[in-house]
């Protein structure tokens, strides 16, 4: 099993890798986490001793030059994020990237085009609610017609953070409620209609001090249907998606951040009846770490396409220009 197991690399010692994405991959029948790297090599060190990784870096550079490394984990700062996946490209290693992609849709079509000179590698944004059972059952049933026909997706997504040095708050970097978390309603609404937004518009609230879009409400116009969604930095943590058609609804308890340890539920309504689902308890980053090396194992396309990705940037990047117009945008 050893033997058929992706040897993976970690850049950085960000919160959500140590804590979720890295013991998870651990627990993974295709991954196996053989490195990572810091710009502290203290770190590093320290993280790799914590949690049973055999190498430690004190630099991502470092870690690329690693021959035994075939894939690298990037969950760097958002405008890190493609200058080290094309490092790593150029390395000869895979990428799984955390989303977003990158700051612009611009910049994620640069990194689409570099990632087709290497054919042989693997790219793909890390949007690992895709891959729970939850949403793959919420996708069956839409597809299914089991609510109808898919009309709306009613989204809120917050959290409360006003720490000024967390890179979430750092505008010149990426940070804000539409690129952290308002990408997650912009890729679900997407996923279950199977097609791209029209256009979109956006209502931005952004935080005197900070800079950053503190609050963010928004609409996609997929032409049969509307996806309405409202994102925040500094409110009440809190997360709901409720999926609705013709003749039914879909109610997901914990849409994002699905517990790896317990069964989640969610509510399908059809008419007048309403039945609650319990779906198998499921680690969505495992499951995510799984299929990417298995394709890497079997020269497969990733199960998200780079393409994918850009498509996501430019739905954010309308909702942004919304903010300046002050109107509907064109989703390009």
């Amino acid at each position: 099993m050893s033997a058929e197991k992706v040897r993976w690399g970690v850049l950085s010692t960000a919160r959500i890798g140590t804590e979720k994405v890295i013991p998870a991959m651990q627990r993974g029948r295709w991954t196996q986490v053989v490195a990572i790297a810091s710009r502290s090599l203290e770190k590093a060190q320290e993280a790799a001793r914590r949690l049973g990784i055999p190498r430690a870096y004190g630099s991502y550079a470092e870690l690329l030059e690693d021959p035994e490394v075939e894939a690298i984990y990037n969950p760097l700062p958002n405008h890190l994020h493609v200058p080290w996946t094309l490092k790593a490209l150029q390395a000869g290693k895979h990428v799984l990237c955390e989303k977003p992609i990158g700051l612009s849709a611009q910049e994620a079509q640069a990194l689409l085009d570099a990632a087709r000179q290497f054919p042989r590698l693997k790219v793909m944004e890390a949007f690992m609610y895709r891959f729970h059972p939850q949403w793959q059952k919420t996708k069956e049933l839409v597809e299914e017609g089991r609510i109808g026909v898919l009309r709306a997706v009613m989204t809120a997504f917050s959290y409360m953070n006003r720490n000024p040095e967390d890179i979430r708050n750092q505008v010149k970097i990426g940070g804000g409620a539409l690129l952290d978390i308002g990408c997650y309603p912009v890729s679900l609404s997407r996923f279950l209609w199977g097609k791209e937004p029209l256009r979109a518009v956006a209502a931005v609230q952004r935080d005197p001090e900070l800079g950053i879009d503190r609050l963010t409400s928004g609409m996609l116009d997929f032409g049969t249907g509307h996806s309405v969604f409202t994102v925040s930095t500094q409110l009440l943590r809190f997360q709901c998606v409720q999926v609705f058609g013709t003749e039914g609804r879909l109610e997901l308890e914990i849409p994002f951040n699905a517990p790896p340890d317990r069964p989640c539920r969610m509510w399908h309504t059809f008419g007048s009846k309403t039945e609650e689902l319990e779906l198998p308890v499921a680690d969505q980053y495992t499951i995510q770490g799984d299929l990417f090396s298995q394709a890497v194992r079997e020269d497969a396309q990733v199960p998200t396409p780079l393409e994918d990705a850009v498509a996501n940037m430019q739905a954010i990047d309308a909702l942004f220009r919304s903010e300046q117009s002050q109107q509907w945008e064109a989703v390009l």
